[in-house]
């Protein structure tokens, strides 16, 4: 390690830290301990599986984890939310483990990331708030949950139309991508409430009530 570098674990967790107040969120002592495992657990599988694309540890705290986070304050106390296209966990375990009143079913159609978010649930003390279901959301049941959350699944504007009419007794969508799909949302004559992402042009985070 090149002298004056901090270990990557210490590096995300200084960004984590000084990134929280950019990000509107709070971040305690005992959720940033369980968002180190996390970053850990991710590290470790990511070359087999690919979960995000490779970047320095203080870029995933800012993009993946303080991103995710914005998530929360839209989440009521002891609520359920479905978090559809998991792949990591993101946004769903960031929101877990900083929100330990909720509670979230994990929609991951692919068995090799199911088996990851599987194992992650358990390493990160989840497994009574975080089930996994290694499906595509089409081919189940309508969701029961107050909130459902998306924010990297692939050709997002194609399959939106799908998602919204499966999801169609959810009250809140808490979903995140760029203005394109801003418009579609406002096309379809939904109310949508954007969130700029901090420290980003081009994201948002998009509050979708019906």
């Amino acid at each position: 390690m090149a002298e004056g570098k901090l270990p990557p674990t210490e590096e995300f967790d200084k960004a984590l830290t000084a990134g929280a107040g950019t990000f509107g969120v709070r971040v305690s002592e005992g959720a940033r301990a369980g968002l180190r495992d996390y970053f850990e657990l991710v590290g470790r599988w990511n070359a087999r599986l690919h979960l995000v694309a490779p970047c320095a540890p203080s870029e995933f705290a800012q993009r993946h984890v303080l991103e995710s986070l914005l998530a929360v304050p839209f989440i009521s106390e002891g609520a359920s939310f479905i978090d559809v296209g998991s792949g990591a966990g993101l946004p769903a375990f960031p929101c877990l483990v900083a929100r330990p009143d909720l509670s979230a079913t994990l929609y991951e159609s692919s068995q090799k990331k199911a088996v990851f978010l599987r194992e992650a649930a358990r390493a990160l003390g989840l497994e009574g708030r975080a089930r996994v279901v290694a499906e595509r959301f089409e081919k189940c049941g309508p969701p029961r949950a107050e909130f459902l959350t998306c924010r990297a699944i692939e050709r997002f504007e194609e399959i939106l139309p799908g998602l919204l009419e499966w999801s169609r007794v959810v009250p809140t969508l808490l979903l995140f991508g760029g203005e394109n799909l801003r418009g579609v949302l406002a096309g379809l004559g939904l109310k949508v409430e954007a969130v700029r992402v901090p420290e980003s042009e081009r994201r948002f985070l998009l509050v979708v009530r019906r």
